[in-house]
């Protein structure tokens, strides 16, 4: 295959060390094969995450002088405000350093013990939230997903059938929220179709269940939405977004991990 030579030039770079097959062997066994305790610096090809792995272009760095770090009233979070209001539709913005924070602000907010909290497949960080506040937390995705070999444009999508099942099994008092995590990060980055969004929307509208969205990767999946779902090639990625936040009662996300 052939590619484009790449469109930027590197400024910055970071020296990083090569292990031995020796240290590497001696440093996963101390760690128990627990690779979240192996120092970062002895880790010479880190895959663990995505999250604010990638550079920063010149105008970012740039950004970082120019910015307001005043205590209150900063400029900044009024333009950070704006620019989520018009993407993604909500009222209410609350920024946090992770968005691990901002799911155990969700959860510890609305979560109790006993519940349970329905998904297409958690997170490992939002399942661990969820099931912090002693609750549990279901993955409801269409079995499909589990098949490596059955290829689908929309191997993430929710199965409503079990969805409704869950909730009548359950009980709707006890389910506060159900999620859709797009793209389903855990089931191998997967899309959902905005036509399993809007029957999701449609099913918890009946039980009066709120939808909320784990938006870590929205704008990936607004692409396929474009690229795979009749009746979307010709619309831009900003309006399917808007269109699919607008299914949702809120939503989480770690703004590392999409380019805004």
């Amino acid at each position: 295959m052939k590619f484009p030579s790449e469109p930027f030039k590197i400024k910055v770079v970071e020296p990083i060390r090569r292990t031995t097959y020796e240290e590497r062997d001696r440093l996963l066994r101390e760690a128990g094969y627990n690779l979240f305790h192996v120092p970062a610096e002895s880790v010479y090809v880190d895959l663990l995450t995505d999250s604010g792995t990638s550079a920063m272009s010149d105008n970012q760095w740039a950004g970082l002088m120019l910015g307001d770090e005043s205590y209150a009233g900063s400029r900044n979070y009024y333009h950070l405000e704006e620019t989520v209001r018009s993407i993604f539709g909500y009222k209410h913005v609350i920024p946090t350093h992770q968005g691990r924070m901002a799911e155990n602000l969700l959860f510890s907010t609305v979560v109790k013990p006993g519940m349970c909290v329905p998904n297409n497949i958690h997170f490992d960080t939002t399942r661990a939230n969820v099931e912090h506040q002693g609750a549990q937390a279901l993955d409801v995705v269409i079995k499909e997903a589990y098949d490596p070999h059955c290829e689908l444009p929309f191997k993430g999508n929710m199965d409503v059938v079990r969805l409704e099942e869950t909730i009548n099994r359950v009980g709707r008092n006890r389910i506060p929220l159900a999620m859709l995590t797009v793209t389903n990060n855990s089931g191998g980055g997967q899309p959902v179709s905005m036509d399993n969004i809007r029957q999701t929307r449609a099913l918890l509208n009946r039980y009066r269940i709120p939808l909320f969205f784990d938006a870590c990767r929205f704008a990936e999946n607004c692409f396929f939405v474009k690229e795979r779902e009749p009746g979307y090639a010709s619309k831009s990625i900003l309006d399917i977004a808007r269109e699919l936040f607008s299914y949702g009662d809120g939503c989480i996300m770690s703004a590392k991990k999409m380019a805004w």
